[in-house]
């Protein structure tokens, strides 16, 4: 890439966090319609019947092909590749070389030395520049996101989910489907469309992600809705799908570590000024001067177990290994207390000091939400990405704790809102902080 890039944002804008923190992006974009029915019923019905989700805009696809392909994995991402035949998926996992994550998405192998990576643009960017920067015979082929893309986009990607989701499939199928192993592919069809699925439950609930052709998106809908109909199958809008990952334990957004340091400055000069990174928003009640401060390891994010030492080295492996035996941050839930919540809503009308709004059902207004988790007076960890969901009837989010007090059940403050009354964010509105009560939970409260 060329132009005005990454680093040179940073240096107009006095550093990454004075960037970040005053981005003017809000949450991450999903731009599809925000509501079908309403999203009360839309999320309640991955665990009553089914839901159908249009995700054919928001993703990166980025394909890398050539006879280096498997070399280059290896060598930028904490994964092993000893068994991973055509056909299979996984959690792909990049860090810097210092062992803070860059970015995480689904790997998909789609042929002999032909991938794609489909996910928010930080890890995929960081594989391509690794790609045409290194050694390796790799072609890349990107298909941008909508927001990014003045193109239509080159294939559709649908996810269904919920307890009815295998009666839909069969009877789109006109008859039994293959058997798909968990973050396995396969080849099937919606009616008279041939399509291709990945067994990977992000509501956690039983359902299949697949893709076909752009141009064939609303005959394979409408397939579904025919079908699906009598089973309880929704379609789920925007404002449904940005709480889908947290009922599942999925933190959708690490904050990519990629802004400090002489090591990653070269990727800061070849990424783009006006990219996702130079545009994502930091917000939230934790505060640091320090951008490392806010990167994340593969243990608090859950991916410690993804790391395989002994097959292969890679970017980061040495800091990693040092890493392993320190203490860590551990993913948690968090049940927010209704009292404390519905205080925040008070706040409103009333003609003192207000709190920091919650918009429902999702409440983070930044790409990159960090509220502090005290405990007994102690920053023991951040939460992450509120929201409001129907199935638990209750506030909850995602949290990364200190593993020494991460015991579920412990009673913890959650410092709602932004230090003096608010960042300059268009989303924030001017506040006062307060304190919500939530309890750490180790599994899905759904």
């Amino acid at each position: 890439m060329s132009g005005f890039s990454l680093e040179d944002k940073i240096n107009q804008s006095g550093g990454a966090v004075e960037m970040l923190r005053n981005s003017q992006v809000g949450p991450y974009i999903f731009p599809v319609q925000s509501e079908y029915s309403n999203w009360r019923d839309e999320q309640e019905s991955w665990m009553k019947g089914a839901v159908l989700f249009n995700q054919s805009y928001h993703m990166t696809d980025t394909f890398f092909e050539g006879p280096d392909v498997y070399r280059l994995l290896s060598d930028v991402s904490v994964n092993g590749y000893k068994n991973f035949p055509v056909n299979k998926a996984k959690q792909i996992v990049c860090c810097n070389p210092d062992g803070y994550v860059i970015g995480d998405s689904i790997l998909f192998h789609q042929d002999n030395n032909l991938v794609s990576i489909v996910g928010r643009p930080a890890t995929p960017n960081w594989v391509e520049y690794n790609a045409v920067t290194g050694d390796y015979d790799v072609k890349v082929r990107r298909d941008e996101r909508s927001v990014s893309n003045p193109n239509q986009r080159s294939r559709f990607r649908l996810q269904v989910q919920g307890p009815t989701a295998s009666q839909i499939f069969e009877r789109a199928n006109g008859g039994p489907m293959p058997e798909i192993p968990f973050f396995s592919m396969a080849e099937f069809k919606i009616g008279k469309y041939k399509v291709t699925g990945l067994n990977h439950r992000m509501s956690g609930a039983p359902g299949l992600e697949f893709w076909g052709p752009m141009e064939e998106i609303d005959g394979v809908i409408a397939t579904l809705q025919s079908v699906g109909e009598d089973l309880g199958l929704k379609l789920g809008g925007s404002r449904t799908y940005s709480t889908v990952a947290h009922e599942s334990g999925w933190i959708p957004s690490p904050t990519p570590a990629i802004y400090s340091g002489e090591k990653m400055k070269a990727y800061r000069e070849w990424l783009s000024g006006n990219g996702f990174e130079a545009n994502a928003s930091l917000g939230g009640s934790f505060y640091s001067d320090n951008i490392e401060d806010y990167y994340q390891t593969p243990w608090d994010l859950g991916y410690g177990k993804l790391i395989k030492f002994e097959d292969h080295e890679f970017i980061g492996k040495q800091a990693l290994q040092k890493m392993q035996d320190q203490p860590h941050r551990t993913k948690k839930w968090l049940k927010w207390n209704p009292d404390d919540v519905m205080k925040v809503f008070q706040s409103m009308f009333s003609t003192g000091e207000r709190y920091k709004f919650m918009e429902m059902p999702a409440a983070h207004y930044a790409t990159l939400p960090f509220d502090k988790v005290m405990l007994n007076g102690k920053m023991v960890g951040v939460s992450l990405y509120p929201v409001y969901t129907a199935n638990v009837r209750g506030w909850i989010s995602l949290a990364m704790i200190n593993e020494t007090d991460a015991r579920d059940g412990t009673e913890v403050e959650i410092v709602w809102g932004e230090e003096n009354g608010g960042s300059r964010k268009p989303g924030v509105e001017r506040h006062v902080q307060t304190t919500i009560r939530a309890r750490i939970a180790s599994g899905p409260f759904a």
